[in-house]
């Protein structure tokens, strides 16, 4: 079996995860958490958007090593969520989606927050203080 494609071998035959799956799963799963605005690319990411080209991969890298599974997650964080803490809960909601979801064993969820989003106030509530 390919190590790039983690997957399991069984008395029926093999299975094997595509890294777009596992990108999907750690996405969705990091997006979920109260405080992440967005996942963020990098400078490939931004060149696809301007070729109008989809990019499933936005904000996640992943390495598998003799089975285990390591990320990088790029993400956005929410104005006013402690960041340690936002960090923590995005590294124990991946993990657990990855390991119960795909099968894997990971290694590590490292979380860097690249960006705050900022809340905008609307204009009538301004005029209003």
């Amino acid at each position: 079996m390919d190590m790039k494609k983690p997957g399991f071998v069984n008395r029926m035959g093999s299975i094997t995860i595509e890294e777009e799956v596992l990108s999907t799963l750690a996405g969705v799963s990091a997006i979920k958490v109260d405080g992440v605005a967005s996942m963020i690319g990098g400078r490939g990411t931004d060149l696809t958007k301007r070729l109008g080209m989809r990019n499933s991969k936005k904000g996640i890298k992943i390495e598998i090593f003799e089975g285990e599974i390591q990320l990088e997650l790029f993400i956005e964080a929410v104005y006013g969520y402690p960041i340690a803490a936002l960090a923590k809960n995005v590294q124990e909601e991946v993990k657990t989606a990855l390991e119960t979801m795909a099968g894997l064993k990971v290694k590590a969820v490292n979380v860097n927050v690249l960006g705050v989003l900022l809340k905008k106030i609307p204009t009538a509530e301004l005029e209003e203080a």
